[in-house]
Order: structure tokens, then C-alpha cells, then sequence
């Protein structure tokens, strides 16, 4: 380990792309927590044979390393600098970005915000498994829903599984308003859906989407949600285009009766059109969906 520079220290700036990428992490160690309590799984290893690669599977050993202490919360903790077994990937070890995310392509001289990790008090986190999500991920989809941030929680993602698939046995395409990352060997997929309010408005285009005029419809969502049904995890986020201004023009009920509303109101009728959704359409015992939160202070 060595002490970041006092002067970079103090740049919170750097915590910023730090923290998305872990909350990244979180959100898929919860996944990993979920499938493991009830469920026998199986360790993916690539064995090279004539033909190339096929995926053999092995009972799995869990080490002391990979459990979590029952009890901790992974929740509680601080951001601690580690420039040991962090980043879990860069920008040239994944391909697969665009430049529009890659910030030292863009110019950004520094690289210390990728040192940064979540500990949690009183216990440890393990390190990322690409393989054994993989393994977990084994013929179902994960899907990403939401806006730019939830954009940025999908690319982390597939950087982070990547790496481990051989040539040709991975694949990425853009559907918009959907991005689908596959991993042949495992039939499973990782997916991004482009929903900025959950809710539809008129900016639902995955790439020309208004911003300074939006209209958002409180009471539907059926066009976006019927790209959701049967997908096995759901992670949904929805903050920042809510906060663009203090009010928001809107419709309920009637698509000719736009109204002005504020915008803490009219987030709330949102969420309850998407929660009576959740109510109604979910399985629970085929189904896991996850709501990822914003601090107030997100946009500072």
C-alpha cells in the first residue's frame, strides 16, 4: 500500500466514478448473496480442446475469503485507498467501452479515482469473481434499467465479466433502446434498457433524447415494461432526471392535459405506477429485482 498525495486526497471529485463502480459491485455482490443462500452452484473453468473452448463445470469451494460474516453489514463503511488488488479493470483491458466513458482518453491525467474501495465495518468484502457470477448468471438475464448512471452500472459490469470469456464466445450488440451483452457459454445475458424516468416521456430515444423540454407520463408504462417481463433480475434506477429542475411537465390520465408539476410529486406518482407494475407482473419465485437509490447530494 502506498498514501495517496495529500493534494488528491482532498479532490472528492475522485470519489465520484470510484463509488459508481462500487456501488456496482455491491449491487452484484447482492445478486451473488441472493442466489447463494438457497442454492447449490457450480464453478465455471475453460478447458481448451481442438475446437477451441468449451466451459466445464465443478462443485464449487468456497474459501474463508469469500464468505461474508453473517451478520455484517456490507452497507455500513468507509472508502478506504487501495492501490493493491484495485482497479478490477481499465480502460485498456475492456474493449468494449466507448470513448464517451473512458475518462483518460478524454483527457483526465490522473487515474488515483480507480484505487478506491468500499470497506465495510467489521467485516471484508471478496474480490470480484467474474467466473462464479458467470456461473450464477448460467441461462438467465440481467437487466439494467434507468438512465445514464444505470448506463455506467451495465458497462462496469460487463468489464468486469469480460475478460474471462474467450474470443468468440462473447458478444455485444445495440438494439436501442436496449444493449446486450452475451456470454455464449453460459446462455446468459447483461442488459441495459434506457428508461430516465421508469415511466414513459419523450425522451425514451436511447440516443436523441430530449433534455431542456421534457414531458414525462405519469400513469404509463406499459411500452417500457413489457421489455421486462420474464427477465430474471431487474435493477432499476431512476433519480437524476428528476432533479434537472424544481418542476416537470406531465400527464396523467389524459395525454392532452399537460400540467405543470413539482417535480417531488410527480416523481412519487411515477414510482407507484412503477411499483403497482412490480405488484402485479413479478414472480417472486423465478424473479429478483433490485432499486438502486441516489444520494441527495448526486448532482453536487
Amino acid at each position: 500500500m502506498t498514501t495517496l498525495p495529500l493534494a488528491d486526497r482532498r479532490n472528492n471529485q475522485y470519489l465520484i466514478p470510484a463509488a459508481l463502480i462500487s456501488l456496482l459491485f455491491i449491487a452484484s455482490l447482492r445478486i451473488v448473496l441472493e442466489n447463494v443462500k438457497n442454492s447449490h452452484h457450480s464453478r465455471a473453468f475453460f478447458w481448451q480442446t481442438g475446437g477451441g473452448y468449451r466451459v466445464v463445470r465443478r462443485p464449487v469451494s468456497v474459501s474463508n475469503d469469500e464468505i461474508i460474516e453473517t451478520g455484517c453489514d456490507i452497507f455500513e463503511g468507509k472508502w478506504v485507498w487501495d492501490n493493491v488488488s484495485h482497479p478490477l479493470y481499465t480502460e485498456e483491458s475492456c474493449p468494449l467501452l466507448v470513448k464517451q466513458v473512458t475518462c483518460q482518453k478524454n483527457g483526465r491525467p490522473d487515474s488515483y479515482y480507480q484505487n478506491w474501495k468500499w470497506q465495510p465495518h467489521g467485516c471484508n468484502l471478496p474480490r470480484f469473481n467474474g467466473l462464479k457470477l458467470l456461473e450464477i448468471l448460467r441461462d438467465k438475464r440481467l437487466m439494467f434499467v434507468g438512465d445514464s448512471v444505470q448506463r455506467s452500472m451495465f458497462d462496469s459490469m460487463v468489464c468486469l465479466v469480460q475478460s474471462v470469456i474467450p474470443e468468440g464466445k462473447k458478444s455485444l450488440k445495440r438494439v436501442p433502446p436496449r444493449k446486450i451483452f452475451r456470454a455464449e457459454e453460459y446462455n446468459a445475458s447483461i442488459e441495459f434498457y434506457w428508461a430516465p424516468f421508469l415511466v414513459e416521456s419523450i425522451s425514451d430515444h436511447a440516443t436523441n433524447h430530449t433534455v431542456l423540454k421534457r414531458l414525462v407520463r405519469l400513469d404509463s408504462i406499459h411500452n417500457h415494461s413489457k421489455q421486462w417481463e420474464g427477465v430474471d433480475i431487474l435493477v432499476f434506477e431512476s433519480y437524476v432526471w428528476w432533479m434537472y429542475k424544481p418542476t416537470i411537465n406531465a400527464t396523467y390520465g389524459n395525454l392532452k392535459n399537460v400540467q405543470e408539476y413539482d417535480v417531488t410529486k410527480a416523481y412519487r406518482i411515477a414510482m407507484e405506477t412503477w411499483g403497482n407494475w412490480i405488484e402485479t407482473s413479478i414472480n417472486t419465485h423465478d424473479q429478483k429485482v433490485f432499486f438502486m437509490t441516489m444520494s441527495p447530494t448526486h448532482l453536487w
